[in-house]
């Protein structure tokens, strides 16, 4: 049983694309389905396994307090590992057919308004070599959207000077996104005075090599700079301009949308800077501008 799961998740990576956060996820949450079936004398394969089984394993889950999106993210998985199944092993039914995801609260997403972002777009330093650094980051981050994974993982083949990036997503989806003047100004001082400071501050290990794969962002060892070290960064930045907790890198690629959205950029185009798959997921983005649809009716109908 274990072989058909890791040859699915190979599956996932060469033939889906799946990132290495998704086949994490994937790998525990097989893996916990599996030691839960361990203790069961009636499931010996695959094929055994029913979707009473399946209840049973997240209706445990759910009476040890798991979160809905836990269970709902686990459901979904199992989806796809049994439909792999059925589609490329053979097996005859797939156990999740009739199995119904727990109803998850819609949760908006957090971002800035334009006063906001100008402060913190402002607030990294000019004079020393992570302050350029630093504003570099933010300035791509709002001016693209892209996701902090995409951003940390830029080589310097991708940018020099480029005024549009083709970036690779999830599932190894290609797109292309596009700076602004403030984020190619601010990404060309940190290329020419802030980078070369840190490369040769870094130790000699620490460097990442020349070539193609040279790092855009280093951190002040010399070396690519991480997902973890851009939110502290970011939260180091927010707490001296507006102060609000639970904002991330992710909020600023929210902000990007909802800006882009209350400027009328039409929500195809906000879809295909984004890098969603499905149109669903961009829409969310509507919700955010119902009050920018509320000032925009007081301030222009003569009965507001």
């Amino acid at each position: 049983m274990r072989g058909a799961q890791e040859e699915f998740l190979q599956y996932l990576k060469s033939v889906r694309g799946a990132s290495q956060h998704t086949l994490r996820a994937y790998r525990k949450d097989l893996g916990q389905l599996l030691d839960f079936l361990s203790g069961n004398d009636e499931v010996n394969s695959w094929e055994d396994v029913s979707d009473a089984h399946l209840r049973r394993f997240l209706g445990n889950l759910s009476e040890r307090g798991k979160a809905q999106t836990s269970l709902a993210r686990k459901l979904s998985c199992f989806r796809s590992f049994f439909t792999y199944l059925c589609q490329h092993k053979g097996l005859p039914l797939n156990p999740t057919v009739g199995l119904v995801s727990p109803r998850l609260p819609r949760r908006l997403p957090q971002f800035l308004d334009p006063g906001e972002i100008e402060k913190l777009l402002a607030a990294p330093p000019k004079d020393i070599p992570l302050g350029l650094r630093d504003r570099a980051i933010l300035e791509m981050l709002y001016s693209t959207g892209l996701r902090v994974s995409e951003l940390v993982s830029l080589s310097l083949n991708q940018i020099q000077g480029q005024a549009e990036l083709h970036v690779r997503g999830k599932r190894d989806k290609e797109r292309v996104v596009f700076l602004g003047a403030p984020a190619i100004e601010a990404l060309d001082n940190y290329l020419r005075i802030g980078r070369q400071a840190l490369a040769k501050g870094g130790k000699k290990s620490e460097r990442t090599g020349k070539g193609k794969d040279e790092a855009v962002f280093l951190n002040r060892r010399g070396g690519r700079l991480t997902d973890r070290s851009v939110r502290r960064i970011l939260h180091k930045y927010i707490m001296l301009t507006c102060a609000r907790h639970g904002l991330s890198p992710h909020s600023l690629r929210h902000t990007f949308a909802t800006h882009l959205l209350e400027g009328g950029a039409d929500l195809r185009v906000i879809q295909e800077l984004l890098g969603h798959s499905s149109l669903s997921t961009t829409q969310i983005y509507t919700h955010t501008s119902l009050r920018h649809l509320k000032e925009v009716y007081s301030r222009t109908h003569p009965r507001a």
